[in-house]
């Protein structure tokens, strides 16, 4: 024990970095295993508990589960990777071969270049003020349907509320051409308001606001009415104070969907200058042989460009979606 002690000392002063580094490590190995092991054990919530993980099998459908979790994030993510990366290649680097992932630069100049050639910020103002009503719409109507049907339940509400489930069965692209030939008829071509009355009528919204106002304590509304509010007064004073996180949500929806929406956009603004980022991206493509100096390069990073607000949208407000999609539904 002297001895090794004695070297033990020696080493320590010869190799000052080193015996330290591995101390370090050590530490961290030390204060990380307990730790873990301390997380797992607390693990109450789920399908898999932590006293599952006792068993050798359902180790095994962990790991399993875990590896096809990590493959399907990586086979999701790989598109969005692909294309941040190939954005900032030249045309010659995106058709050289072998293909590689990584371009030989990343030159930010790139996507301001992009943005002022196309005056790309008035298409994103024309998107942000159709998303603006959009989300306005969303909110309002169906909330206000929601809380008709589920709060002051009026003769026939049952009805509606079959109608509208009725209506998830009907694909949207059926909807099109009459909804179309109204407008124009009642002409509102190279206008937003139909792009925005359109999502007041969702049935996924109303579902899902209706399941939350559900849960409502019927004695807040049964108070303010003592208290002399009447239907509309309950609805802003009551309900839209204690669904803030619903009505969150479902903003949440109706700017991605918003600014996703092609189609309706396409046929309605005929105008380049009320023209979205979708809609200008898709005659971009067509225009794109004729621009001198535009590439497939260039119109990859407007792909970029175009991505960055849901992506943006998603990250901050992931776990506020997940979770409210989770317990649709469900009614305690």
């Amino acid at each position: 024990m002297g001895k090794l002690g004695a070297a033990g000392k020696a080493g320590a002063v010869g190799k000052p970095g080193a015996m330290r580094g591995l101390a370090a490590v050590g530490r961290l190995r030390a204060a990380g295993r307990p730790r873990a092991i301390g997380r797992l054990r607390a693990k109450t919530e789920g399908i898999i508990v932590a006293s599952d993980y006792r068993l050798a099998r359902h180790r095994l459908l962990y790991v399993l589960l875990f590896g096809g979790l990590a493959m399907a994030a990586v086979v999701a993510l790989f598109p969005v990777v692909w294309l941040a990366l190939s954005s900032f290649k030249g045309p010659v680097e995106l058709y050289r071969t072998p293909l590689t992932l990584l371009p030989d630069q990343v030159d930010l100049r790139k996507a301001a270049q992009v943005w002022q050639t196309l005056a790309f910020g008035r298409y994103y103002l024309n998107s942000l003020w159709v998303v603006a009503g959009a989300v306005a719409s969303a909110v309002l109507v169906n909330g206000l349907l929601a809380y008709g049907v589920s709060v002051l339940r009026p003769a026939g509400h049952k009805l509606v509320t079959a109608l509208m489930m009725g209506s998830l069965m009907i694909p949207p692209i059926l909807n099109m051409g009459p909804l179309f030939r109204q407008i124009v008829a009642l002409g509102l071509i190279d206008s937003y308001i139909p792009l925005w009355l359109v999502f007041g009528a969702n049935p996924f919204y109303f579902l899902i606001m209706t399941t939350y106002f559900d849960r409502l304590p019927r004695a807040l509304f049964e108070a303010a009415r003592i208290d002399g509010c009447n239907g509309l007064q309950m609805f802003w004073k009551v309900a839209v104070p204690l669904s803030r996180p619903i009505l969150a949500v479902v903003a949440i929806f109706a700017a991605n969907a918003a600014w996703s929406d092609f189609l309706l956009p396409f046929l309605v603004l005929r105008s380049d200058a009320l023209q979205t980022v979708m809609v200008k991206i898709y005659t971009l493509q067509a225009a794109s042989a004729t621009m001198q100096g535009f590439g497939p390069d260039k119109l990859l990073m407007v792909l970029v460009l175009a991505s960055l607000p849901p992506v943006a949208l998603f990250v901050l407000f992931q776990r506020r979606i997940t979770s409210t999609v989770a317990t649709t539904g469900l009614k305690e």
